[in-house]
């Protein structure tokens, strides 16, 4: 007996680089068939021929750093949806912005759980950032309790401000009396998820650390030298500011960093430049004993400094030149990317942009994107020739198998059923007010898309339906690995 039934679609999975006509039997959210000609008792709906991608797994997103967590969950999760996404990974420290407060994890995220249950359209889970010496100790807590097994580094955070000036960061980070956030603290944390990984060898491979990549002192004479020679301004005035060598060498740390401290599971978030990405090929070979996982944004795949709509597409690493957008283009096509996610920060109009609204120094750093993250993967891949089933590997395969999402990633039986239908032929034009993000801008309007995601269904539950959002929250907490 099936619930739902979803007649005439083309399967797309990471397995295959064409999609396959077949019929997606769902019984008690889980795919139960993927076999043409299949018959149902329950509901049957037909999808005219159209794409059937696995939900993506947008594995890096910031819901709550702009906004009351509450509110993001609900309104970005949406949006979410309206792209594809079925699952989402959101970044979470304690400091300035998100919840305001610093202490342990152990007080810290139950709260967290709280202000997001029953709220969220699509499912998810968080990735935590060890801030202080006292959150290393929780690391296997974390892991074992709390079902989090993916941490992060903000390697340029101890020395510059978010937002492009240096600020006072240990006020800005909350942190104890006497610590720092600096290289030692990194290589602690190193060593503090080694060691769970240690203490936990069946879930050893699933246990991960993430780094944003940027060199604190780099990017502080920079941004004094763009600022003082006043050239440049807007995107470019960011970019150079923030230079990709400082990206490069900040790779080059992180990576002699875990070898040092034996950890085995590195990602590399975000990588936005051809150096950045040139120094994360050289580390893997230098360090083949690390299992280094290169990340990048379908923002820095889609816009550059001169096409990106404005200041609004302030985000931290920059968007850069077209020459660095093509050379991560060129790294997609190689394979030696992992997977595309949308670093999703909804900053509304009234805090994006300071005074004058016209100064990239003084705007914040961060936008959604969710909401375009498939749609303009497979428009600038497919024109690129990538197969459909390298986008599906990009999308969801690669990043569920990194952060212990065991049942998400495909269309398989035994799988959740977590599926997004696409019209790979219709053409449209982004515009933010379509979007159900409570952003009021995007850096992508006026992109015109030649796919356009219909459909999207958690774990069974059609929660878009035509383009439009239908139904209450259904998105659950992932407790990994599940």
């Amino acid at each position: 007996m099936t619930d739902l039934l979803l007649k005439n679609v083309k399967v797309v999975t990471h397995e295959h680089d064409d999609p396959v006509e077949a019929d997606i039997a769902i019984a008690d959210g889980r795919i139960v068939r993927v076999e043409p000609g299949q018959s149902a008792a329950g509901e049957v709906i037909d999808g005219g021929g159209k794409l059937a991608f696995p939900g993506v797994v947008d594995a890096h997103q910031h819901w709550g750093i702009y906004n009351p967590l509450p509110e993001d969950t609900e309104s970005e999760s949406r949006a979410s949806a309206q792209g594809g996404v079925t699952t989402a990974l959101t970044y979470m420290r304690t400091g300035q912005y998100y919840l305001n407060r610093g202490g342990p994890y152990a007080e810290f995220f139950p709260e967290v759980l709280k202000q997001a249950e029953g709220r969220a359209y699509v499912d998810y889970g968080f990735h935590l950032a060890p801030m202080s010496s006292g959150h290393i100790g929780e690391l296997p807590d974390l892991v074992e309790r709390f079902g989090v097994p993916s941490f992060k580094i903000f390697m340029f955070y101890g020395g510059h401000g978010l937002h492009g000036r240096s600020d006072d960061q240990r006020a800005f980070l909350m942190l104890p009396e006497g610590e720092r956030y600096d290289y030692a603290h990194f290589e602690f944390v190193m060593r503090g998820v080694q060691a769970a990984r240690e203490r936990l060898p069946e879930l050893a491979g699933e246990i991960s650390l993430s780094l944003h990549c940027e060199t604190a002192e780099i990017m502080t004479a920079y941004t004094k030298l763009v600022e003082e020679a006043g050239d440049l301004s807007g995107l470019a005035a960011y970019s150079a500011s923030r230079p990709p060598h400082s990206e490069g060498l900040a790779v080059f740390i992180a990576s002699y960093l875990a070898h040092e401290t034996g950890l085995a599971n590195i990602n590399l978030l975000h990588l936005s430049s051809a150096k950045a990405l040139d120094a994360a090929v050289r580390m893997a070979a230098t360090f083949p004993h690390i299992d280094f996982r290169r990340e990048v944004t379908i923002g820095h795949l889609l816009a550059d400094i001169d096409t990106a709509s404005g200041i609004g597409a302030k985000v931290n690493p920059p968007i850069r030149p077209r020459e660095d957008v093509e050379a991560l283009w060129g790294h997609v096509l190689e394979g030696t990317v992992d997977w595309v996610v949308s670093d999703h920060a909804c900053c509304r109009e009234e805090l994006k942009f300071g005074e004058p609204s016209d100064n990239v120094f003084v705007a914040k750093a961060g936008f959604g994107g969710a909401e375009y993250l498939l749609p303009g993967l497979i428009t600038e891949g497919r024109r690129r020739g990538l197969p459909y089933g390298r986008i599906a590997a990009l999308t969801s395969w690669n990043p569920a198998k990194r952060y212990g999402l065991r049942t998400k990633g495909t269309i398989a039986p035994g799988f959740d059923a977590d599926i997004c239908l696409v019209d790979p032929g219709q053409t449209w034009t982004v515009r933010a007010q379509d979007s159900e993000s409570t952003q009021e801008y995007t850096p992508f309007e006026g992109f015109e898309l030649t796919a356009k995601v219909t459909d999207t269904f958690v774990r069974g539950n059609h929660v878009l339906d035509a383009g439009k959002i239908v139904g209450r929250p259904v998105g659950r907490y992932v407790s990994r690995p599940a």
